[in-house]
């Protein structure tokens, strides 16, 4: 029997990502998704869907159970993706919850059941930036008072609870995905809403800045690879490119064949309307991409080094331009992008490779 899969956040970008090479794969896969999400798109991919919620361990003991399995997979692997994030300054108790708590759950109940590796997907965001620049690597501990906003203080916090449950035994991996983009979005993440809203017309400012942006496939990619030749107890950056927003929206105009302007706002001017940006996208029913936080990630150091997981994992990101026209191929697709100029899009009317 081939390896069993245990993926949280099945339905979420990465957590979708990672199904699809596992599937391709022959691996057996259980995904978690909350009890009112969608199971369509999982089944088209033959994965066993188990609902519940991280915050509820009543719920997660059915994943680990495998008493009505015909065999003993050879392995048992946890990739615990399930998360909220957000680039809002204010604290949110659901993600506190949800983030803090809800790893503590997964990480006991894989030591409480023996599995044979446990996966948390972290943050770069948990490691703390260093000034002028200087390439960031990965740290062994994680302290939240030496990193920015909310989202950042609870990925330190359940990284730290990860590798401490190390010493009790958890065959525990950590990876720290920067700025993941591409396709197969399938909800509104904020980059995805990024590519939408500018492809469409509707964002139209923007500020100086620069972050690094992966491939969602590479994250996959590295994570799965971690799981065979990761060394337990040990973090890795899986990082893309360090890409200045100016790049980013002349390529994604060059590639659509859009006759887009895009304004470049002071940063005092776009701090001072911030709160006005996150309001319109509340009344959209959105999750925000322009918000204080998201103005001070885009001014701070993202220069991420994966060096790491290049020698560990064979890691290496695809080309940033790959990832760009793969994203728009997949959004025409699903019919997000509208007004495309055929000629730039020929090609993107073919199928997208399977992973």
């Amino acid at each position: 029997m081939s390896k069993l899969f245990i993926v949280t956040g099945a339905n979420g970008h990465l957590g979708n990502s990672i199904i699809r090479i596992l599937r391709n794969q022959n691996h057996l896969v259980r995904g978690l998704v909350l009890p009112s999400d969608s199971i369509k798109m999982l089944t088209n991919l033959g994965v066993q869907i188990y609902k519940g919620d991280v915050r509820k361990l009543e719920t997660l003991e059915p994943l680990f159970d495998i008493s009505n399995l015909d065999q003993v997979p050879e392995e048992i692997i946890v990739i615990h993706t399930a998360g909220i994030v957000s680039i809002t300054a204010k604290k949110n108790p659901l993600m506190e919850s949800v983030n803090i708590d809800g790893t503590r759950n997964l990480a006991d109940l894989s030591l409480k059941y023996h599995v044979n590796k446990f996966i948390y997907v972290s943050s770069v965001h948990a490691i703390p930036e260093k000034e002028n620049n200087e390439v960031i690597t990965e740290v062994d501990s994680f302290d939240p008072d030496l990193v920015q906003g909310p989202y950042a203080k609870t990925k330190a916090i359940a990284t730290q609870y990860v590798l401490d449950r190390v010493n009790d035994g958890l065959n525990a991996i950590v990876v720290h995905p920067s700025g993941i983009i591409g396709p197969y979005d399938f909800g509104k993440a904020h980059m995805t809403m990024m590519f939408e809203d500018y492809l469409n017309g509707y964002l139209t400012s923007r500020i100086n800045g620069a972050y690094d942006f992966v491939d969602v496939r590479d994250v996959a990619s590295g994570i799965i690879q971690s799981s065979v030749s990761g060394k337990i107890g040990s973090c890795y950056i899986l990082s893309g490119h360090q890409t200045a927003l100016k790049d980013f929206f002349n390529r994604l105009r060059i590639m659509s064949g859009k006759k887009l302007r895009i304004n470049v706002l002071p940063m005092w001017f776009a701090k001072l309307s911030a709160p006005l940006a996150e309001l319109y996208y509340k009344i959209r029913k959105l999750p925000p991409i322009y918000t204080a936080y998201s103005l001070y990630t885009l001014q701070s150091n993202s220069n991420f080094s994966h060096e790491k997981a290049y020698h560990d994992l064979n890691y290496t990101p695809r080309s940033f331009d790959e990832t760009l026209y793969d994203t728009m191929k997949w959004l025409v697709q699903e019919n997000r992008i509208k007004r495309l100029r055929v000629i730039h899009f020929i090609k993107a009317l073919t199928p997208i490779k399977k992973l």
